[in-house]
């Protein structure tokens, strides 16, 4: 992947959105329309940008061209940070970025991304699908007229990319990271300073030295990114983001409109693309963590037992402040949460955990 050509995309992010307004109307022929679906992702970003793309493929095939969707990078229609602005008020109909984007307009949004310390991919799509987690989310978004859906989901994520090693609580002190979401509230307990910055300008970023370290998505879209060569160590294990969703917004008036057979085709659509997604992360982010270790000497440290307390014992802080920021219906989504990741965690860790315990042991098995 080109590095160069990912920063280009999202270079004019700033010009784009000037020309947003004056962009077609979606056609409409024999009952048949154009859908735009703006990112926040580099154009052909792996995983995220492709699966916007085959998300796309897959709703057109299935309509036979009923819905035709069009995807847009970061920056060629509006900037990578306004995608749920863009499909709210219009200008696009569809909207693939992360809800941890949209604190600022409600920041019960951050529940349908990721919690430091919370669920993982498994524990969090079963709250959304059995433990009412769905409808609370469509509840919050129809007040801004959309329909959220999971659309993505890259698994435990590391905690970021650092210039130099983390090897003491101290060593949080002033760190400048980018960090989204309610991660960046977690470490700024610790006395770091959190920005949220798109994923094209990290690069630069952390090669000049205005931040010190960053999280993005993971081992693939980091290397396609070659944030490597500007922050050559890993440190793990990524308690910000234990199982980070993406989302798919969708314009409520539009998606209203459609015929009832072509919404539940939307919504089976962005269901495979989750799944899908999520498949696709596992395998090309085992690559790509080889890669890394072998061809460009990174170096994968685990955070010192001291720092992944210190980060705990912050994430608990602040999620337990949190409930009092929010308003009833957020207050409800708390309550969700937190009990839901109450419920599926005794159950993880005889099952999955366990496992992965067992697993880990010492023994023969072919490689």
């Amino acid at each position: 992947m080109n590095r160069r050509k990912f920063l280009a995309t999202t270079a004019v992010a700033t010009a784009s959105a000037a020309a947003a307004s004056a962009f077609p109307k979606p056609a409409i022929s024999q009952g048949r329309v154009q859908w735009r679906m703006v990112t926040a992702w580099p154009k052909g970003l792996p995983g995220l940008g492709t699966g916007a793309e085959n998300l796309a493929k897959r709703i057109t095939e299935m309509t036979e061209g009923k819905i035709s969707v069009k995807v847009f990078a970061g920056g060629e229609l509006v900037p990578p940070n306004q995608c749920f602005d863009a499909v709210q008020s219009g200008t696009a109909e569809m909207g693939h970025d992360i809800a941890g984007f949209n604190m600022g307009k409600h920041r019960a949004f951050a529940y349908f991304f990721g919690v430091p310390f919370g669920m993982t991919y498994a524990e969090h799509i079963s709250w959304l699908h059995y433990g009412g987690g769905q409808a609370l989310w469509d509840e919050l978004s129809a007040q801004f007229g959309v329909r959220s859906y999971a659309v993505g989901n890259i698994g435990s994520n590391i905690f970021g990319w650092f210039r130099k090693p983390i090897t003491s609580l101290s060593d949080m002190q002033g760190l400048k990271m980018r960090m989204p979401g309610l991660g960046g509230d977690v470490i700024r307990k610790l006395g770091a300073q959190a920005l949220s910055l798109p994923g094209g300008e990290i690069y630069t970023a952390l090669q000049t030295g205005t931040i010190d370290a960053a999280e993005f998505t993971g081992p693939a879209n980091d290397l396609a990114l070659g944030f490597y060569q500007a922050a050559p160590f890993v440190m793990y294990p990524g308690i910000h983001e234990p199982g980070p969703v993406q989302e798919v917004v969708v314009n409520k008036a539009k998606y209203d409109a459609l015929e009832p057979t072509l919404q539940k085709i939307v919504d089976v659509a962005c269901q495979a693309a989750h799944e899908d997604m999520m498949a696709e992360y596992k395998w090309i982010n085992s690559q790509a963590s080889k890669t890394m270790v072998e061809k460009h000497g990174v170096k994968f440290l685990r955070l010192p037992d001291e720092v992944i307390a210190g980060l705990g014992k912050a994430s608990g802080e602040v999620l337990t402040a949190e409930r009092d920021k929010l308003d009833a219906l957020g207050q409800k989504i708390w309550d969700s949460y937190v009990g839901a990741r109450s419920q599926l965690k005794s159950h993880t860790e005889v099952s999955e955990m366990a496992f992965y315990q067992a697993r880990a042991m010492d023994y023969p098995f072919p490689s």
